[in-house]
């Protein structure tokens, strides 16, 4: 099982980051010991003292394929979600200014948290969704899929170019403004539309 990571999806936080957006995506890999699910609580890592929470709408692959078409792609994935990418943003400055990779800001133990899955096909408008997360009951960041640079279809008929989509693999599509910090206490809940499908405590 592959996680699969969709950076600077959304316009407006490509410029929270003081970053451009590309003319294709952008993508990176988690280990898949990075997931975690259900209301367990993130305990944050020693290794970072500035920890960001990114929240993002998730796919989940349901069938094996490669150089997918775009008119096909959403024939392959079959349940959507909401996850949080954290990320060690300190960890990851470091990386950056030193013309590094920065997979250890991004790719360690339990930094992709997903929600309950609903199945793709209950949900009416899967390109225009609204997403959010909140902590401690206010709200941080609020999106909507339709605000996406790329689209799910074009994520997956590009990725898949590369590399071959397998059934379960991850797709995090990228998260919009407003990322910041968590912190020991926080209690964070995310969801899509109005239906929460993630919670969990910080410690």
């Amino acid at each position: 099982m592959k996680i699969i990571c969709i950076g600077k999806n959304y316009q407006d936080h490509a410029k929270e980051m003081n970053s451009q957006p590309e003319t294709s995506p952008v993508w990176f890999l988690k280990a898949d010991s990075c997931l975690q699910k259900d209301t367990r609580p993130f305990f944050i890592p020693d290794f970072s003292s500035e920890l960001h929470h990114e929240v993002e709408i998730v796919l989940r692959i349901g069938k094996v394929g490669r150089s997918i078409q775009k008119k096909f792609a959403h024939r392959y994935y079959d349940a959507i979600t909401v996850g949080i990418d954290f990320t060690a943003r300190d960890l990851q400055r470091k990386c950056k200014e030193k013309g590094l990779p920065w997979e250890i800001s991004k790719s360690f133990d339990q930094s992709a948290r997903i929600g309950t899955w609903v199945a793709a096909d209950q949900l009416k408008n899967k390109q225009a969704l609204n997403f959010w997360l909140k902590i401690n009951g206010h709200m941080v960041q609020s999106g909507q899929s339709d605000d996406m640079i790329f689209s799910p279809d074009d994520i997956i008929a590009y990725v898949s170019q590369f590399m071959t989509l397998k059934t379960g693999d991850l797709i995090f599509t990228g998260t919009p403004k407003g990322v910041g910090p968590v912190k020991s206490g926080d209690f964070v809940t995310a969801g899509i539309q109005n239906d929460q499908l993630l919670k969990f405590p910080v410690k």
